[in-house]
């Protein structure tokens, strides 16, 4: 038996409001499915969660979204999903747009029943086009809502039910989208190894997603990455798709898959500290890039890349006199990029070292600002960490359309952890 594993693929996301970058996404899904579901020949795809970058999905993600799904079908490959945090449905409606494709034959949508705050599984039915576990050939999959905050919580009843549905001789596979601790990069809590390891009793692979980064624990549960980069600072971070493939004793061997269509990116760290001059600036930058960045050549099959210069140290003079469009321009012209962004992280010279900004994230710089305020109130002085991690959590869940009660759950355990 083999399958492919993906996760995150986030098509219509839009990066820096460039035309060209829901096309990104697509070129990276169908490259992928082309050379490895399909030319593989592999028994089915699982994508566990974020297969669009947001519920209400334009209709040129959409056509996109058709075309490859097509393409599967029309190879005879079924497409196992699962919700992720990005296409959930709304509280308020039972329809999505995950839903509708599964309506329309294009793919299942495990979703777990709740009763009476219990989970428990039902077996796809054909004639409703629902149900919470699948079986292909020798395999079992079994899917997962989006539980955020209450991922921990919900694994205890997920491993019961599966034990309770589980099938003789079959590859048993739960699709799971959360972070896993150790290896997060979301302020939500992530879901703990003592809590994920319950599942190894009823699982022989745990498909995971949300985390936009390749790891696997044990050779058994697996999260693949994005298969393209949502924002710059995650363009250092390993990403793709495994190829599974199971043997007769049901031996998992699993092959990263990195070698398909992707929009390179590049980031060119410059400290403004030493200079007094703005035509000094300008002129060590496009230097530096000349030596760090080959030019794109026009008759390569590689996209063209996106570059990032982040201005970063003390400025001696005001901001204004810094001549970022003549950077910029130049830039362009130097590496005939497809994108040229000037992020300016310096810091006014009469602010002082109170601010260190030296190659900070812009999730790095929002944490110091907020502790620091924090920090300001004393009713918060010795949970200034604690209290960070709510404060930004929410936001971004508010950002990321989370549901009023998911945010409440948060705000509520974030609130008990940090009273302890």
């Amino acid at each position: 038996m083999k399958f492919l594993h993906i996760s995150d693929v986030h098509l219509g996301c839009t990066r820096y409001h460039l035309k060209e970058s829901q096309r990104d996404f697509f070129d990276a899904w169908i490259d992928v499915i082309q050379k490895y579901a399909i030319d593989e020949k592999v028994d089915f795809v699982i994508m566990c969660g974020d297969f669009f970058h947001k519920r209400n999905v334009p209709p040129e993600t959409m056509n996109y979204a058709f075309a490859g799904l097509n393409l599967l079908k029309d190879n005879g490959i079924p497409v196992v999903s699962i919700e992720g945090n990005h296409d959930q449905k709304h509280n308020d409606s039972e329809y999505s747009w995950l839903r509708s494709l599964a309506n329309w034959d294009l793919l299942f949508l495990l979703e777990p029943k709740v009763k009476e705050g219990e989970i428990y599984y039902e077996q796809w039915n054909e004639d409703m086009g629902k149900g919470g576990f699948i079986d292909i050939g020798k395999a079992r999959i079994f899917g997962s809502d989006w539980y955020g905050a209450s991922t921990n919580k919900a694994i205890p009843q997920l491993t019961d039910s599966i034990a309770a549905n589980q099938r003789k001789d079959a590859f048993h596979i739960l699709m799971l989208h959360t972070d896993v601790e150790g290896h997060q990069t979301h302020p939500i809590p992530a879901l703990t190894i003592e809590t994920l390891k319950k599942l190894k009793s009823v699982t022989n692979y745990v498909g995971l997603g949300h985390t936009h980064k390749c790891y696997e624990i044990d050779n058994w549960a697996f999260n693949p990455g994005s298969l393209e980069i949502t924002n710059i600072d995650e363009f250092k971070e390993v990403r793709g798709a495994w190829l599974v493939e199971v043997d007769e004793t049901l031996e998992v061997t699993a092959k990263h898959i990195r070698d398909y269509t992707q929009r390179p990116f590049k980031r060119l760290p410059f400290d403004v500290s030493k200079y007094s001059e703005t035509k000094d600036i300008t002129s060590d930058i496009l230097s530096e890039l000349e030596k760090s960045v080959d030019r794109h050549d026009n008759d390569s099959k590689k996209p063209r890349p996106i570059i990032e210069i982040k201005l970063q140290g003390h400025l001696g003079f005001p901001n204004s006199n810094l001549e970022l469009d003549k950077i910029r321009k130049k830039a362009k012209e130097m590496t005939n990029a497809l994108h040229v962004m000037i992020k300016n992280h310096s810091v006014p010279i009469e602010y002082g070292d109170d601010l260190d900004l030296e190659d900070q994230s812009r999730e790095a710089i929002e944490k110091s600002v907020v502790e620091k305020c924090i920090a300001q109130d004393k009713r918060y002085k010795s949970r200034v960490k604690g209290v960070t991690e709510a404060v930004i959590g929410t936001k971004r869940m508010v950002l990321s359309d989370e549901s009023p009660e998911k945010i409440v759950d948060f705000i509520a355990l974030k609130t008990e952890l940090t009273s302890e």
